[in-house]
């Protein structure tokens, strides 16, 4: 099984749609652009967001098990995937990346 390198690529905000619909929150996402986890197969990286691994976790899956070429050639690195969270009001934008196997 590979492991998956999941890179925080960006992280938008949309304050005119929090101040109308959304209640305030005392820790929105904590999610900062350039951080970097790495994923061992379907365990969840420690401190990586609960809803936002409910969002990529099946193409870090995919990817860990060999997977490539989503979408008949979306990505110009085919054994990755630009995963967006389903956070509407500040989406997080990560790049997966399937890492090579480390040499016994």
């Amino acid at each position: 099984m590979l492991k998956v390198k999941i890179t925080v690529i960006r992280k938008a905000c949309y304050t005119d749609l929090i101040e109308k619909y959304e209640n305030p929150l005392e820790n929105p996402c904590d999610m900062e652009e350039g951080q970097v986890f790495i994923a061992n197969g379907w365990k969840k990286p420690a401190g990586f967001c609960d809803s936002a691994w409910q969002c990529i976790s099946s193409f870090v899956m995919a990817l860990s098990h060999g997977g490539e070429n989503f979408y008949d050639g979306w990505m110009k690195n085919s054994k990755s995937a630009m995963i967006s969270c389903n956070d509407g009001f500040r989406p997080v934008s990560f790049l997966l990346e399937a890492l090579e196997k480390e040499a016994n």
